[in-house]
């Protein structure tokens, strides 16, 4: 019985062992594979393509219509369901792979799990060179698909049909560790793809991957414990692993009880309520006042299941030279950053381990917090309703959208000038209702992963925020929206270029250059010309959205109500003012300005940079 096989090819057992694959976490069992992306090329069309098409599994096949694109839906699909579900990405050899290693990076930057499975050359070489075969002279064993090792936790090729069972095994385990998870790639020769093997039965069974949480040990809570009590002014900043934990309610029962008030980074928010008493909201960069005024009087940083990048740093500049770090991460990788104490557990597990020892602790400055969230909700409260007579401001028809939406819709983001409105001034409705990918601020993933997280949560409203911008370089999957008769609301903010960038460009002592959509101007030969008109409500209507063209306040909250009548995907073709975002507070970016300029402005920017990196922690 033990030795019992069943002769499959390669790409039929992978199907199989997809299919078979469960996680387990807190004794409840998720089927990690139940979708699988595909554009279909030669070599995958005929190996898993013919396995998906011949049947005898539960996988549903989803038509992607561009690579990147379909890696970047399956990656907020895996992010939104909280890494507990994934949908593996198969293409064709040579472009059709190389096309999702964008979507690696940003996975593994995001520690999101993805899987992709691309084509590769065949590998007995019996016909070598074949179509989408770049060849390298060094070495015949090295194909494009390499690209995919340095942007993967784990890489291997199965060159032999046998080579599957560790290779998959493998892909699982690091697909599975939270500690170690982001992009996995196996990639698969051609050939191969149809080779048979007789498979064991036992690799092809039903199979449980138990996420046990890890606990901290007791010396690790005195520890850090002990760093607390120490401590007048701490401060707790909630990352995404608060959120992948499920460690919201223990994050509101340690500040409760403790008092410490806590700030979000980007994939910490919506992980408690914006008007919770002790939530000072984002900080960083692109964070908002009262986290980051909180943040420079800190003498302990509390960080929770976080990167601590630069822009949750403000690039080490925000905090206190002297200010200790106890750091609560299942990464060691990440638990040792800015020289923190490490408590490398389950972020559910250190909270309320911590919690429970510091019964006796009481954070003393209730009254600065309260006053902070005060100020700073006023502010937002100004930004949503600031009008401007020549037109619709970005932040207001932001307010409008976000007042509109109800409690359980779900707001998606990535790039742009968005990312620093939404940290700032969202207010997101339900726990993880706020779904922002700014590990690797990849243009793109708001307008496909919108897809991925209506997939993950169907009964959602899901409403995703982009510029032009983004649009222009990357929107293939709103069409397999229209396919999949899924009703996304895509949020197109139309300012004519790159603004976030513009910005950045002048704040740094720098002219506008090359950031605005201009025609070029046949006398300077330069693109200064007249700004391009684009109609992308006209293009989105082509692909079969309902579309929206807005210029006003009105014409925002009539089309948002229209919209839930419909029966297929939306978008609003938003006119917002040109430079209509917000600015940063009491926060500073360290970016790379012009040592040796002309212009005076640049050199009196260059002289600020090295002021600021004067008052930065070293490391």
């Amino acid at each position: 019985m033990g030795n019992e096989t069943v002769r499959l090819t390669m790409a039929q057992a992978l199907v199989r062992f997809l299919d078979n694959q469960y996680v387990e976490l807190d004794g409840h069992e998720t089927k990690f594979v139940n979708n699988l992306f595909g554009v279909f090329g030669h070599g995958c069309v005929v190996g898993v393509g013919q396995a998906l098409s011949q049947g005898d599994h539960h996988i549903r096949f989803l038509q992607g219509k561009n690579e990147q694109n379909m890696a970047l839906a399956a990656m907020a699909f895996a992010k939104q369901r909280n890494r507990l579900e994934i949908i593996p990405c198969v293409s064709s050899i040579g472009p059709g792979a190389m096309n999702m290693v964008t979507a690696a990076g940003c996975a593994t930057a995001n520690r999101i799990p993805l899987l992709l499975l691309p084509g590769d050359t065949i590998a007995c070489r019996q016909p070598d060179p074949v179509l989408q075969q770049a060849e390298f002279f060094t070495s015949f064993g090295q194909t494009v698909t390499d690209a995919f090792r340095g942007v993967c936790h784990y890489f291997d090729r199965i060159e032999r049909p046998e080579q599957l069972m560790t290779a998959a095994i493998h892909a699982m385990r690091v697909l599975t560790d939270p500690a170690d998870t982001g992009a996995v790639c196996l990639a698969m020769p051609q050939d191969v793809e149809g080779e048979a093997y007789d498979y064991p039965v036992s690799f092809l069974r039903r199979r449980v991957w138990h996420l046990d949480r890890r606990v901290p040990t007791a010396a690790q809570i005195e520890r850090a414990a002990d760093l607390i009590r120490s401590s007048k002014r701490p401060l707790v900043i909630a990352g995404g692993g608060v959120r992948y934990s499920f460690a919201g309610d223990a994050l509101k029962t340690f500040c409760e009880t403790t008092g410490i008030p806590f700030s979000e980074t980007q994939a910490g928010k919506s992980v408690l309520p914006w008007d919770h008493p002790l939530n000072l909201g984002g900080i960083g960069v692109t964070g908002g006042q009262a986290a980051n005024v909180i943040a420079k009087e800190a003498d302990c940083i509390i960080a929770v299941g976080t990167r601590l990048t630069d822009f949750t740093t403000s690039s080490k500049w925000l905090f206190r030279g002297d200010a200790k770090v106890v750091s609560i991460n299942i990464c060691p990788f990440d638990a040792v950053k800015m020289d923190g104490e490490p408590i490398i557990c389950d972020a559910r597990e250190g909270l309320s381990s911590l919690c429970s020892v510091l019964g006796d602790y009481r954070y003393t400055g209730g009254e600065a917090v309260a006053a902070a969230r005060k100020t700073w909700n006023a502010i937002v409260d100004e930004w949503y309703h600031k009008t401007d007579s020549r037109g619709l401001t970005q932040t207001r028809a932001l307010g409008i959208i976000n007042e509109f939406m109800q409690k359980k819709d779900i707001a998606v983001g990535s790039a742009g000038s968005l990312p620093g409105d939404m940290q700032r001034l969202f207010r997101p409705g339900d726990r993880d209702t706020y779904h922002m990918e700014y590990g690797f601020s990849n243009m793109g993933y708001e307008t496909n992963g919108a897809l991925g997280v209506k997939l993950a949560c169907p009964d959602s409203e899901v409403y995703t925020f982009f510029g032009d911008g983004t649009y222009l370089m990357a929107h293939s999957e709103l069409v397999t929206c229209v396919q999949e008769h899924l009703r996304v609301h895509f949020c197109l903010f139309d300012n004519s270029g790159w603004g976030c960038i513009e910005n950045l460009q002048n704040n740094q002592g720098n002219d506008t250059f090359g950031t605005v959509f201009r025609f070029r101007n046949p006398e300077t030969g330069e693109l200064d010309g007249p700004e391009i008109p684009l109609d992308f409500a006209a293009n989105a209507a082509a692909y079969g959205l309902k579309t929206y063209s807005i210029h006003t306040e009105e014409e925002l909250k009539a089309a948002l109500q229209d919209a839930l009548t419909q029966d297929r995907p939306v978008l609003y073709d938003i006119k917002v003012l040109h430079g209509s975002m917000t600015p940063g507070y009491e926060s500073w970016w360290r970016v790379g300005v012009a040592e040796v300029s002309t212009q005076p402005r640049v050199q009196k920017a260059y002289e600020d940079l090295m002021q600021h990196v004067g008052k930065t922690r070293k490391f």
